[in-house]
């Protein structure tokens, strides 16, 4: 692997928690009786958030103690290194308790602030796309050897998917005339969401997946896979970062008339 020791080793430790948590979540998933609590801000959590949660931080702080954390459910444990993990134990929660399994296990890392390396495991189909800096991004499914992957070639949105999240987050940030612009634009619309949409977009399966809203522990994961894989992960103005609220993934050729249409929506409070 051409990264440093200290990614490699943390790469791999993030693909075995990524597999052991998200497997985790479906002694949960489609289950009779599954208690659903709602957050400060209204958002679904669930037993499985915060066992799979729990188990990853547990085993970061057995191996790698002095890294930090930040996590969409325990929120932030402070490090005295340069490394810190930022995870969401079910990105797609909403799907999770509907018993759909387009939902993931999100894990991204962090060196002196800058995104690393990042694992998207989805567990209901056994799917994995995960990528550390100047090793490019990988797919793999079930028990089959990880291959190299690549954004789609398509030259527009007209010759591709078009996913998102949530249709009802354009309107939360007045942009919904954004999303029609965007599926008028497109060959197909799909509301393939959270994580699973940018897996699609990595290996080549939709062009562009675009985010109104979106956290730091959705996003963190999904910038190294998506620029490893030949494309890129901006906010709504063209700049590549995970702290803007907002995200959109997409290969080099479709990004700028993505960001044609979102550029003129001001940035998030």
């Amino acid at each position: 692997m051409n990264t440093s020791p200290e990614i490699a080793d943390r790469l791999k430790l993030a693909l075995e928690l990524a597999v052991t948590a998200g497997r985790g979540t479906l002694k949960h998933f489609q289950k009779a009786g599954l208690v659903v609590d709602r957050k400060s801000d209204d958002s679904p959590v669930t037993v499985a958030d915060r066992e799979a949660e729990t188990y990853i931080r547990n085993q970061l702080a057995e191996r790698f103690p002095a890294d930090g954390i930040i996590g969409e459910e325990f929120g932030v444990t402070e490090g005295t290194g340069d490394f810190r993990w930022i995870i969401d134990p079910i990105d797609g929660t909403k799907s999770f308790v509907a018993g759909v399994p387009l939902y993931g296990t999100l894990i991204g890392i962090e060196q002196a602030g800058q995104n690393v390396a990042g694992v998207i495991y989805i567990p209901g189909l056994d799917e994995m796309v995960y990528a550390a800096k100047g090793c490019g991004a990988w797919y793999k499914q079930g028990d089959a050897e990880p291959t190299l992957t690549r954004v789609s070639d398509a030259k527009s949105l007209a010759d591709g998917v078009f996913v998102t999240s949530q249709v009802n987050t354009f309107a939360r940030r007045d942009a919904f005339e954004a999303f029609n612009r965007l599926e008028k634009a497109a060959f197909i619309t799909r509301t393939w969401g959270d994580c699973y949409g940018y897996l699609l977009v990595a290996t080549g399966r939709a062009v562009a997946m675009v985010d109104p809203m979106l956290s730091v522990w959705d996003a963190a994961a999904i910038q190294p896979i998506m620029e490893e894989a030949g494309g890129a992960f901006v906010d709504w103005h063209g700049e590549p970062t995970i702290h803007s609220g907002e995200g959109i993934g997409a290969n080099p050729h479709v990004m700028p008339e993505v960001l044609a249409i979102c550029r003129e929506y001001p940035r998030l409070p």
